[in-house]
C-alpha cells in the first residue's frame, strides 16, 4: 500500500471512530422522584424521615452522573398546596436526596417542582412541560434538538416529557406496573427500576 492510501485509510478510519462517537452523544436525563428515586405513599411523603430511597436507585443515578450523564430531576408536589408540608421540608428531602447521590460521587444538576394543586390552572404540573422547559431555559437547550431521556413510573411523567421531545421510560416501581397498561399514543421504553435504567443506558453510550 502507498503511503498516501495508508494516509488515507487512517484518516478515514478516524473519521468512522469520530461519528460512532457523535453517534452516541450522551442524553440528558429527566427523572420523576416519587416511585423512581423514592418509595412512594398515596398518604404522600411529607417528611425528611418518610423519604426514603428505592434500592439501588442512589448508585444508579450517580453511576450516571459519574458516566458523563447531565442529571435533573423534575416532580410534582401538590402535597405543598394541600398543607401537608411545606417548602422548607422539601428543601430538607431534595438536600437529604441531593447528599446521598453525592456520597456515591454522583451529582443531580437541578431539581424543578411543582407546588400546586390539580386545579391551580398552572403550566408546570406534569402532565404540562413547564418544568422541562424550565430546564431547557436554564441550561439553554431544546429538547426537540438536543437528546433527552425522561424516567417516570406515572402516565403523565411520560407525557411531560413526550411533549418536549424527550425520550419516554417507564420504570416498574411505584405506580409503573399499573401505568404500563394505560393507553398510550407513543411509544416508551420499560424497566425493571431506576437501577435497570441506568445499566442499560450506560451500555448503550459508553
Amino acid at each position: 500500500m502507498r503511503k498516501q492510501d495508508t494516509i488515507k485509510a487512517t484518516e478515514t478510519k478516524m473519521q468512522q471512530t469520530t461519528d460512532r462517537n457523535n453517534s452516541k452523544t450522551k442524553p440528558i436525563i429527566l427523572l420523576d422522584r416519587d416511585g423512581v428515586i423514592n418509595y412512594d405513599s398515596d398518604a404522600y411523603i411529607k417528611s425528611v424521615d418518610e423519604w426514603q430511597p428505592l434500592p439501588g436507585s442512589i448508585k444508579a443515578i450517580a453511576a450516571l452522573s459519574k458516566a458523563g450523564f447531565r442529571i435533573f430531576v423534575v416532580t410534582n408536589q401538590s402535597g405543598i398546596a394541600r398543607g401537608y408540608y411545606d417548602e422548607t421540608e422539601l428543601n430538607a428531602m431534595h438536600t437529604k436526596m441531593l447528599n446521598l447521590v453525592h456520597s456515591e460521587g454522583g451529582t443531580i444538576e437541578g431539581i424543578e417542582y411543582c407546588p400546586h394543586g390539580p386545579d391551580d390552572g398552572c403550566h408546570c404540573r406534569k402532565p404540562l412541560p413547564g418544568m422541562i422547559e424550565t430546564i431547557e431555559s436554564k441550561i439553554g437547550v431544546d429538547f426537540t434538538q438536543t437528546s433527552a431521556i425522561i424516567v417516570g413510573d406515572s402516565k403523565r411523567d411520560l407525557e411531560a416529557g413526550h411533549a418536549r421531545g424527550c425520550h419516554p421510560s417507564l420504570v416498574l416501581t411505584g405506580k409503573g406496573r399499573d401505568t404500563q397498561y394505560k393507553a398510550f399514543d407513543f411509544y416508551f421504553d420499560v424497566y425493571a427500576d431506576l437501577a435497570a435504567f441506568a445499566l442499560a443506558t450506560l451500555h448503550k453510550f459508553n
